[in-house]
């Protein structure tokens, strides 16, 4: 199985992503395919040892970035990496393809040269929100579908609750929907709506569920579903919180030599926090309901990142996530 892997983009330029791929190839065992400038590529990868039966590269002469308008772009530069990333998925040479780029035009990427699954109405973006036991909270719509309605929602829960099964290895994943109380008759007329249509799935539906509820503090559940607009604002504020409460820390260490002397002992459980916080153990965010797979990684995605990244990627080809979704899709006649 191979890995197409838009080498060009993000902030920091290939070096990350090229150190990434190398390792998912070295520790892994994974087949991947960098796009992007060849002799840049080539030129990077002279600094590493590893199986040459392993790495492609298929040249890419253009950069989508990260301002360019992506529906614009993307009809514009078929030659960029984001493009030909997409194609390599389209043509069955890869099995997924990841993107740190532009997350719009990785979308449309996808929608254009991919499709949808038979039966998806719109694809979602999810996004794994980590909690503070177990694997993380699945959040979908975390930003593709601004304007929702209810049947969005519906088949939301019913690929969320695969993803969440077969990639995260929860038996019987829990499901949500994102609302202002827990009560059944809380939320606008779309989440009421939709508590209706989900009700009636083969999903493990607990109703709604209230932002406290995503990280662990509250009601047990697994995936949490809302537009892409409530989502998209929710995944920003996690972000930032978290980066905020490591800043505030750093500064109160570094105002007293007593907290100094704490910290150097605290320092493995810093680590530990600091990774289970970290989006790079998950990879980014997985666009589910094209017909191939699709992550859409963060812009500041480190090495680490991409390897996790390929590792999801292989892992819904190897779990048959989109054959499963299409099954569900089709029973659910929604």
């Amino acid at each position: 199985m191979w890995v197409a892997v838009d080498a060009m983009s993000g902030d920091y330029g290939p070096d990350r992503i090229v150190e990434g791929a190398v390792t998912a190839v070295n520790q892994d065992g994974r087949n991947v395919i960098l796009v992007g400038k060849e002799e840049d590529l080539s030129e990077i990868l002279l600094k590493y040892e590893y199986d040459p039966e392993k790495i492609r590269i298929v040249h890419a002469s253009e950069i989508i970035g990260m301002n360019d308008s992506p529906s614009i772009a993307v009809r514009a530069m078929e030659d960029s990496s984001i493009v030909q990333a997409a194609q390599l998925v389209a043509n069955k040479t890869c099995v997924g393809m990841f993107s740190p780029g532009n997350t719009g035009a990785t979308m449309a990427a996808a929608l254009l040269y991919l499709g949808r699954i038979p039966g998806v109405l719109r694809p979602p973006i999810a996004a794994p929100i980590p909690r503070e036991k177990g694997a993380p909270t699945l959040l979908l719509d975390a930003g593709a579908n601004v304007d929702c309605k209810p049947e969005y929602l519906a088949q939301f829960a019913i690929m969320g609750s695969i993803y969440s099964k077969y990639i995260f290895n929860i038996p019987k994943p829990k499901v949500g929907i994102l609302s202002n109380g827990e009560e059944d008759k809380k939320g606008n007329s779309v989440t009421l709506k939709a508590f209706e249509y989900i009700r009636k799935l083969p999903v493990d539906f607990v109703g709604n569920v209230e932002g406290r509820d995503l990280y662990g503090g509250g009601r047990n559940v697994d995936v949490v579903v809302c537009d892409g607009f409530v989502g998209n604002i929710v995944l920003k504020a996690t972000e930032g919180l978290s980066k905020s409460i490591f800043s505030v820390l750093r500064e109160s260490i570094a105002q007293s030599s007593l907290a100094q002397t704490g910290a150097l002992l605290l320092k493995p459980t810093f680590t530990a926090i600091k990774k289970r916080l970290d989006y790079a153990e998950y990879g980014g965010a997985l666009l589910l309901g094209v017909d191939g797979t699709c992550l859409i990684g963060h812009g500041s995605s480190n090495s680490h990142a991409v390897r996790s990244a390929i590792r999801v990627l292989v892992e819904c080809a190897e779990r048959d996530v989109n054959r499963r979704i299409k099954e569900e899709i089709e029973k659910a006649k929604i």
